[in-house]
């Protein structure tokens, strides 16, 4: 009796192990909201596509050390990551309309060459539950968010291209915050 009891509860832990796993492999599609580019005209987010292949969101703003140190560390790597993998890296300003006007000279100051968005209303970011930024999601080719990540730190590059190499490659990974 005490070896079907211990069989039942393991094949109980297993399969609610399983399931778990199973229901992080999507966290959902891309919300729709429109946001701003930075000329002004109004896109909806649900737009975001890349032709099937990976797509990198990052959500900064101008006053956020940590964020800018995220985007030009990638920004570093990110000609040989589109080489690689043909992600696009688009870059969500949750900067607010008196801020937002310091957008681009920063992006340009910069040198970074991504798409950048503005989110000034935060209307983008509540829909996709950022809480604290530099807040980093990686999205599949059918659009869903298949990663997150909050912060940063030196070598985290390392975890994000990991990540965007096997969403390429069509293999799992592990949805987690």
């Amino acid at each position: 009796m005490k070896k079907l009891t211990a069989i039942a509860i393991m094949v109980f832990l297993f399969t609610a192990g399983y399931s778990q796993v199973e229901k992080q492999k999507t966290l959902g599609k891309i919300p729709s909201v429109s946001v701003k580019t930075p000329t002004g005209e109004t896109f909806n987010t649900a737009d975001i596509s890349n032709d099937g292949n990976p797509i990198i969101i990052s959500f900064w703003a101008t006053w956020c050390k940590p964020c800018i140190k995220e985007l030009t560390t990638i920004s570093d790597v990110y000609d040989e990551w589109v080489e690689d993998t043909d992600v696009k890296l688009i870059a969500v300003s949750i900067d607010d309309a008196r801020a937002s006007s310091k957008v681009m000279p920063l992006v340009n100051g910069k040198g970074w060459d991504y798409e950048v968005l503005l989110d000034a209303n935060g209307d983008f970011k509540r829909a996709m539950n950022v809480n604290l930024i530099p807040h980093t999601f990686v999205i599949n080719g059918d659009g869903e968010i298949v990663w997150q990540h909050t912060s940063f730190s030196e070598g985290s590059e390392l975890d994000l291209i990991d990540v965007v190499t096997k969403v390429k490659e069509g293999k799992d990974v592990e949805a987690h915050e």
